[in-house]
């Protein structure tokens, strides 16, 4: 039955590569669950494996079981997810880090605290912080893609930085 439903999603048949998502759905729930340790996590990672399966359904060749190569997209987008978590842990900490401190941001809350604070910026301050310490670009390519000069970019994070201490308290600076 997959064999059918995958060839017609290959050729772009919508319904066919539905009822495929929904055929294995909860088997790449369960799998980014058991690597994750964390049901909103895992929801994440499953999210993304519908949309990169949408992606490259095109390109499974049928060497393997499809479920052993959507157990492989799988297991790289957990994988992924847990990089790119541990980066803005370390790009948030490093937001705030006071080079006489070895304070970070270890907690989870604390990282959504400090980015529901980012959201509340104005818009330019929060753009030069997602840029910059989201993003982990240079002050130079966060200037390019904000159409702005490298100083003015300096300067978004500087103010940045005050109006964060004030929204998140000194407790958490």
């Amino acid at each position: 039955m997959d064999e059918e439903l995958i060839e017609k999603a290959q050729r772009g048949d919508r319904n066919a590569f539905g009822l495929l998502v929904e055929r294995h759905y909860d088997f790449v729930h369960s799998v980014a669950w058991r690597w994750s340790g964390n049901v909103s996590d895992a929801e994440d990672i499953t999210q993304t494996v519908c949309v990169k399966l949408a992606n490259t359904i095109r390109t499974f060749r049928g060497a393997s079981r499809f479920r052993t190569w959507l157990y492989a997209l799988t297991l790289n987008t957990a994988r992924d997810h847990q990089r790119r978590q541990a980066r803005e842990r370390r790009n948030a900490a490093g937001f705030f880090a006071d080079p006489t401190s070895t304070a970070a941001y270890d907690n989870h809350d604390q990282v959504e605290a400090l980015w529901e604070a980012v959201r509340q910026l104005p818009d330019k301050q929060g753009d030069a912080v997602l840029l910059v310490y989201g993003e982990g670009l240079s002050h130079s390519a966060a200037a390019d893609v904000m159409g702005c000069s490298e100083a003015t970019v300096s300067w978004h994070v500087h103010e940045a930085r005050k109006r964060l201490k004030i929204l998140l308290g000194r407790e958490m600076v």
